[in-house]
């Protein structure tokens, strides 16, 4: 049942904000939306900006869900826009007000997590520290989501496969040849 109220809580939130911003929503619109009692709504989340946050986390998941391997990576980046795109007036409202860190966030949770199963895939065999793994992870993280708030910033007008195929022809092997560069050189290590 637990899970059943939040959803209905996100669905009454997004719903209402095809109608308004988000600084103009308060939570008794989405619980009267909802036909819950606020102690409801706290008893799930602390604030509107709470929701959202789960709502974004469940996004993520749902994105991302088999997609996060080396040959997969391009199917999961498009299903991050395709997360995006489904939101579009979610993504948007909370972009465009006090709460843009918690899209930024979101984007940055979602690539990471895409990221690092790749990463992880392409470092079977090798011997690269985990450290050295994150610093990939995250480099690529911060391309990847500047590239979409730019994209969201532009109101989401360009054709998301076209970004991720010049991405790929820009990024081919490039993991690979990051992973190679860290990876501990045992003949040279000291004991």
């Amino acid at each position: 049942m637990s899970q059943t109220t939040k959803r209905a809580l996100e669905e009454s939130l997004k719903r209402m904000l095809l109608k308004k911003p988000i600084n103009k929503i308060t939570i008794s619109d989405i619980t009267e939306d909802c036909g819950i009692n606020r102690m409801t709504f706290y008893y799930h989340f602390k604030d509107i900006y709470d929701l959202v946050e789960w709502s974004c986390i469940e996004d993520a998941r749902k994105a991302l869900d088999g997609k996060k391997t080396y040959d997969t990576w391009q199917q999961g980046f498009l299903q991050i826009f395709q997360a995006v795109l489904d939101n579009k007036p979610f993504i948007q409202n909370v972009y465009q007000s006090v709460s843009r860190e918690q899209v930024e966030n979101y984007l940055y949770t979602l690539t990471h997590n895409l990221l690092i199963g790749v990463i992880e895939e392409k470092a079977v065999g090798m011997e690269v520290r985990d450290t050295d793994k994150e610093f990939i992870a995250n480099f690529y993280k911060f391309a990847f989501v500047g590239l979409m708030l730019d994209w969201i910033k532009d109101g989401m007008r360009k054709d998301p496969q076209q970004i991720i195929d010049r991405l790929s022809i820009l990024i081919e092997g490039d993991i690979t040849r990051a992973l190679n560069k860290y990876r501990i050189d045992k003949t040279h290590q000291t004991p």
